[in-house]
Formats: C-alpha cells, sequence, structure tokens
C-alpha cells in the first residue's frame, strides 16, 4: 500500500509540474514575473517529491537566477564551436551545452 502511495505522489508531482511550465509559457507576455514563481514553484514541487524535471523544460530556466529563459525576451543562444551557449539577460550568467 506503501508503495502505490509513493507512485501516485510522484506521478502527481510531475504532472504539476508540466502544468505550471505550461502556465508560465501563457503568462510570460503579460506577466514575467508570475511565469518566474511558476518555476520556483515547480523546481520546489520537483526537490521536495525527489522527481527529475524533464530536460527540455529544465533548459527553460536559468541555473543561477531560476528565472524562466524565453529565446529573444530573456534569453539569448549563440553557437561557440562545440557547445550551444545560453546567457541570462537578468542575471548575465551563461549556461553551456555540447551539440
Amino acid at each position: 500500500m506503501r508503495k502505490k502511495q509513493k507512485d501516485w505522489s510522484k506521478d502527481m508531482a510531475y504532472e504539476r509540474i508540466i502544468r505550471l511550465f505550461e502556465l508560465a509559457r501563457f503568462e510570460f507576455k503579460e506577466h514575467p514575473k508570475r511565469s518566474d514563481r511558476y518555476v520556483q514553484l515547480a523546481r520546489r514541487i520537483g526537490m521536495r517529491y525527489r522527481v527529475r524535471m524533464p530536460q527540455e523544460l529544465k533548459r527553460q530556466i536559468c541555473k543561477h537566477c531560476h528565472t524562466y529563459l524565453v529565446q529573444g525576451a530573456t534569453a539569448r543562444t549563440r553557437l561557440q564551436g562545440t557547445h550551444i551557449s545560453t546567457t541570462c539577460t537578468s542575471c548575465g550568467k551563461q549556461m553551456r551545452l555540447p551539440y
């Protein structure tokens, strides 16, 4: 019985994380601070229930200031040799991803 409850809570946490990222995407144009808050909540849910965030969602968060990254608005992406460099415009830090 305990195992089922644990699986259920992890599944629910995963769904909530995905839903919060959807809300962040829809709210970004009018309320960018609200979308940052949604991302913070998603991170906190993931840490509390020990649920891995999907890689495509994880790349939409700044690793330093935890803001929601939108290309052209809060992030700048450049191709540099062997990696992709994403710069957060709110904190100025760079995140590198290999090709």
